[in-house]
């Protein structure tokens, strides 16, 4: 005998939906463990009943450590996505209007800091860094196409000398290198 395919709606006598939910949310949370262990990750799960009972379930050793790497996450995703001149959010360091660093926290200051607020700090300080990278890497990119472009016009003017042509080739090399 196989199974019949169920038609999806509301359930109307109380206790059979309420079977329902209880036999539903176990084979929930037992899916959510099993994906937990084959894919060696931190799940939270919370189902709200009818009646607006919670029931949770965690794969780690506590749901709030989980829950607070998600609002951190999603926090240094606010600051991430931000663009420079949104970012007067509250900090704790001082920042400027643009919010701009006015100095790094340290020592003591960063001892009394909250487990949040040190994760908004390391976020805000990844995605600094990740700006500063690019750009970095923009002008880099930048001063290499001046150099390549006057590198050229130096070729083209002195094509006649032999020897001026390997000094500029070998001194292209260099500049290659360097980048």
């Amino acid at each position: 005998m196989g199974r019949r395919k169920v038609e999806l709606k509301r359930i109307e006598d109380k206790s059979s939906r309420q079977v329902t939910f209880s036999k539903r949310r176990s084979g929930l949370f037992k899916k959510a463990h099993q994906l937990a262990v084959l894919c060696d990750l931190e799940l939270v799960l919370i189902v709200f009943s009818g009646n607006g009972r919670p029931y949770e379930f965690s794969s780690g050793n506590s749901s709030r450590k989980i829950l607070e790497r998600y609002r951190a996450h999603l926090e240094s995703e606010k600051i991430v996505g931000a663009d420079d001149h949104t970012t007067e959010e509250h900090h704790p360091y001082p920042c400027d209007r643009d919010g701009q660093f006015l100095r790094v926290p340290e020592g003591e200051e960063i001892e009394d800091m909250s487990l949040t607020d040190l994760v908004q700090l390391e976020q805000l300080l990844y995605a600094k860094l990740g700006h500063i990278r690019n750009t970095k890497t923009r002008r880099m990119i930048e001063t290499m196409s001046v150099l390549q472009e006057k590198l050229e016009d130096l070729m083209k003017e002195k094509q006649g000398g032999s020897s001026l042509n390997s000094n500029l080739g070998q001194t292209r090399h260099a500049l290659l290198e360097l980048f």
